[in-house]
């Protein structure tokens, strides 16, 4: 089996974890081997960046300073988990990769978007495709704001913010069309789950 680089995208609380905890589940009951994984996050060292990063109270960073940071988080993530997966002939589902840098730093800085796309052409990996679920922002942000963690940050920005995102988000679909497939995350789960398992297949053949 060919190894496919999947990644997710949207606003806080568009329903991406459901989304690929179903992928997760709809791989393994077809025997396929996969690997899912989360950024900032997916190693030790990755993961010690997002505590930094994704607490509500940490205004300590430029947004540049902030970029750095999340493309270090990135890079150890790539050499030690995507590329493996990847040379071992695996599926990697991932929660969040470059395109959330370019959109959550890029949108606050011009320098910060042009930094984050300098430094993800030196890791050089890019998705197979991304799925971007797309959905009402006062909706997603009334579920993100309902959830039990301390990484609130991004949510607590409110409402505008999100809208924000949302048409930033949007862009950069339009711009990577080949890559980048908008889901209608306004659906049930099971009807969103199943258009993705439907350009999945159509990717693997």
């Amino acid at each position: 089996m060919k190894s496919i680089f999947i990644s997710f995208e949207g606003i806080d609380g568009c329903g991406k974890t459901t989304q690929i905890n179903l992928l997760a589940k709809h791989f393994a009951k077809q025997k396929k081997s996969f690997v899912k994984t989360e950024e900032p996050g997916g190693t030790e060292g990755a993961n010690e960046i997002r505590k930094i990063l994704l607490r509500e109270n940490n205004f300590q960073w430029s947004v540049e300073s902030e970029t750095l940071l999340f493309m270090a988080a990135r890079n150890d993530h790539v050499e030690k988990v995507i590329k493996p997966a990847i040379e071992d002939n695996k599926i990697v589902i991932c929660d969040r990769f470059m395109d959330s840098t370019i959109v959550y730093q890029g949108m606050r800085s011009p320098q910060a978007k042009k930094l984050s796309l300098i430094l993800f052409e030196l890791i050089g990996i890019y998705p197979d495709i991304t799925f971007l679920i797309d959905m009402d922002p006062e909706i997603a942000l009334d579920r993100a704001l309902n959830r039990v963690t301390d990484e609130d940050r991004f949510e607590n920005y409110g409402i505008n913010f999100q809208r924000q995102l949302r048409q930033s988000f949007l862009d950069i679909a339009k711009t990577h069309s080949d890559r980048i497939k908008i889901i209608d995350g306004n659906r049930s789960p099971q009807q969103v789950a199943a258009q993705i398992n439907e350009s999945i297949e159509t990717l693997v053949k």
